[in-house]
């Protein structure tokens, strides 16, 4: 059960990367029946000594196999299509915040409020407490509203970055010179952990990404008290 629980995707930890898990697992069931049709059809035709000297075509067969491909990929598309659909809506945002990618570390800005605005750090290892996570604990982490509509605005200021967080389904590329945008709704609190995933330089891999995501009322109280400093 540990190695399957390596290699398939993170709990999902909003309404976006249960979705997409959803068509993980629907893409892969038509796969895994494919699969085991032509292995059988492969399978059967070694061991079949029979043979037909007078078969010159089979127009029915042909038909069948030209058809049922095609209706498979609509099963695939559609799904797929409605998906990249909801990836790019951007609903009415509670709150906006704004991350800059720089060489190698994230800074980050809450639009709605001019004064809110800090860098986030990788902790080194030496730093590190005794319960956290290696190359993934940051010194600021962004503080976000569970249950709320975010836009996250994603640039960078030298070089291509890539604003990732794996559980909420979000890897939007950090574009110099330009603004890239999507949208993040976490259904639960906790810490959400990701990632530059785009080869910005040698270090881009120690480029942590940490979102505490709290009920509204312990993100208004942490407003007021950073607006206040």
């Amino acid at each position: 059960m540990a190695t399957w629980g390596s290699i398939s995707l993170l709990d999902s930890n909003s309404p976006l990367m249960e979705q997409l898990n959803f068509f993980h697992d629907h893409t892969l069931m038509i796969l895994i029946l494919i699969t085991v049709l032509v292995s059988y059809i492969m399978i059967s035709l070694f061991f079949n000594h029979f043979t037909n000297r007078f078969l010159l075509s089979g127009q029915m067969i042909e038909i069948i196999w030209t058809i049922l491909p095609a209706l498979i990929l609509f099963f695939i598309a559609f799904p797929s299509l409605r998906l990249l659909y909801l990836l790019d809506e951007l609903y009415k945002p509670s709150v906006t915040i704004k991350a800059i990618g720089h060489q190698w570390y994230w800074s980050y800005e809450y639009s709605d409020f001019k004064t809110l605005d800090f860098d986030s750090y990788m902790i080194p290892t030496n730093e590190l407490e005794t319960d956290g996570f290696r190359l993934l604990e940051v010194d600021n982490r962004i503080i976000l509203p569970t249950n709320s509509h975010i836009r996250v605005i994603v640039s960078a200021m030298d070089v291509l970055h890539s604003w990732t967080v794996p559980s909420l389904g979000v890897k939007i590329d950090a574009t110099p010179g330009r603004l890239n945008q999507t949208h993040i709704y976490m259904n639960r609190s906790g810490l959400f952990y990701g990632q530059c995933s785009e080869i910005c330089g040698v270090n881009h891999s120690f480029m942590p990404i940490v979102i505490e995501s709290v009920p509204t009322s312990h993100f208004l109280k942490w407003l007021n008290s950073n607006l206040n400093n």
